[in-house]
């Protein structure tokens, strides 16, 4: 099938005992809200067909509409697999394609009736019981099913056409008294949207109104539906259809549109948090990659969630007092408070260095400092060194507090901790840093990480259990610091199939 669809809903689905049912009920809220109710059993059972023949690894199901027929497709990251197996129920057609890294299994099932008989069909069924429960329950399964702002307005329009009226135009604005902009448009007959775009834009819909209304436009009866949500306007949602709205529609259409405007608002909120959470995490790593003589090196930093948190692992590597200094550090905890003591730390670091204090005298001089935020202070693993080259390599001195130790790659594959575990940050006032004297030759590799690499967990089992930090090291000769940091990041997150809960950072320093 080469035309592209004119609508798509995804989800991805961890394996497991679930996997399957979880398949197929994403697949019965796909069906109900594009009203193909009498393609459900059999689009369910396709899904869960699917679902049974994936690779133990996450998988992500997507059904595309065409208008006459539509797809699901299962696509997984290639992985050794039996021979596929087509669908028990009768289909347009099945198959395999590949695409990048990714397997594709996809079938396509071709879509009864038209549209002006669904829509007649669901609203006589509707008038007669509660089904319209049933299906503005699914729909606020769909709209609270993403937090991008841009998918609400897509996901609004799929859902009302051919349920409720042949075409959907959703209108959003940006403010209160900002112009409104077409957001998103679906017609039935995928041939007419480009048509009745240019009929919409002759007439420049502008304001947004405060109560629904009915209107004439062109060959259509249409039903202009304000989105609030909070007190707040957001847009419009105009539907078309050739016929009269029944009452019954109406209604439906107006608990969908409150329904609709509150997703909206909370993908907003979401979004905006988002923004900042990621400006404030910049705000908290270098600004620029450093030129260090005789150094090559490498960092990896993933937050973890869905940027909806600040991390509080950080890295830094800059030019201080002739030297240059290096860190990398793990907060506890996430969020602003966690965000407070990473940027204490990180400037403090960087302003005492270039005062010339040594690094012992720094972390000393940073402990009271977090000790003194009170309340506010939240605990800090660190491990600071400075950098000086030298003929034959790089000098390093560096103090572990708290921190997961560090490691050494000789090129020979022999690989050692080389740092001294002493008190982290934030808990004793007393405590009293010293710095352990390091020598890396040309060709030696130093390993920094934090906790989110040596606690990264698979079931019962931790990565570095029985030094399994060290035995991936051992497999790095030979590569640039760059490809050390990449191969340490692949490793934990293949250990576990599931996304890490805990933020990474990983620092790799070489002599060259």
């Amino acid at each position: 099938m080469t035309a592209s669809p004119h609508a798509l809903l995804a989800a991805t689905f961890a394996p497991g005992e679930s996997a399957v049912p979880a398949a197929r009920r994403f697949t019965h809220e796909v069906m109900t809200a594009w009203a193909i109710v009498p393609l459900m059993a059999d689009a369910e059972q396709v899904a869960g067909e699917l679902a049974e023949q994936v690779a133990d690894e996450p998988f992500e199901v997507i059904w595309k509409h065409f208008g006459y027929a539509v797809q699901v497709e299962l696509r997984q990251r290639l992985a050794p697999q039996a021979d596929p197996k087509g669908p028990s129920v009768e289909v347009e057609e099945w198959g395999i394609t590949f695409t990048g890294d990714s397997r594709v299994h996809w079938a396509r099932l071709t879509v009864p009736g038209s549209v002006e008989n669904v829509a007649a069909e669901w609203v006589e069924e509707s008038a007669r019981g509660p089904h319209w429960l049933g299906f503005l329950a699914d729909a606020s399964d769909l709209l609270a099913g993403t937090l991008d702002p841009d998918m609400v307005p897509a996901i609004i329009a799929q859902i009302v056409v051919p349920r409720l009226s042949s075409w959907c135009a959703v209108y959003t604005t940006d403010s209160v008294v900002g112009p409104l902009r077409l957001a998103y448009l679906w017609h039935a007959d995928e041939a007419r949207i480009d048509r009745l775009r240019e009929d919409l834009t002759a007439i420049g819909i502008h304001e947004a109104g405060t109560r629904t209304a009915a209107l004439h436009f062109a060959d259509s009866q249409v039903l202009a539906v304000p989105l609030t949500a909070r007190g707040r306007q957001l847009g419009m949602m105009y539907l078309g259809r050739a016929d009269r709205f029944a009452d019954e529609v109406v209604q439906f259409a107006e608990d969908i549109g409150r329904r609709a405007a509150l997703a909206m608002d909370n993908a907003r909120l979401y979004a905006q948090q988002a923004a900042a959470n990621r400006a404030l995490q910049r705000s908290l790593l270098p600004p620029n990659e450093p030129e260090v003589p005789g150094l090559d090196y490498g960092v990896v930093y993933e937050p973890a969630g869905e940027a909806n948190e600040v991390g509080g692992d950080f890295y830094d590597l800059f030019a201080a007092d002739g030297t240059w200094r290096f860190a990398i550090g793990d907060v506890c905890g996430t969020g602003p408070e966690a965000a407070a003591v990473t940027g204490l730390a990180r400037h403090t670091l960087r302003l005492l260095a270039r005062e010339g204090y040594g690094v012992a005298a720094v972390l000393g001089r940073l402990n009271q400092a977090i000790l003194e935020e009170g309340e506010r202070a939240r605990f800090l693993t660190l491990l600071h060194g400075d950098i000086t080259p030298v003929s034959d390599g790089l000098e390093v001195r560096l103090v572990s507090a708290g921190h997961p130790e560090a490691l050494r790659l000789k090129p020979s594959g022999v690989v050692e901790a080389v740092t001294t575990p002493q008190s982290l940050l934030g808990v004793f006032p007393e405590v009293v840093f010293e710095a352990d004297t390091l020598h890396l030759d040309h060709g030696d590799v130093l390993l920094a990480v934090t906790d989110g690499v040596t606690e990264r967990r698979s079931g019962g089992r931790l990565l570095d259990d029985g030094g399994g930090l060290a035995k991936l090291l051992a497999e790095c000769v030979g590569l640039s610091a760059r490809a050390v940091a990449e191969r340490i990041r692949r490793a934990a997150e293949d250990f576990a199939p599931e996304p890490s809960a805990d933020d990474l950072a990983i620092l790799v320093l070489r002599a060259r």
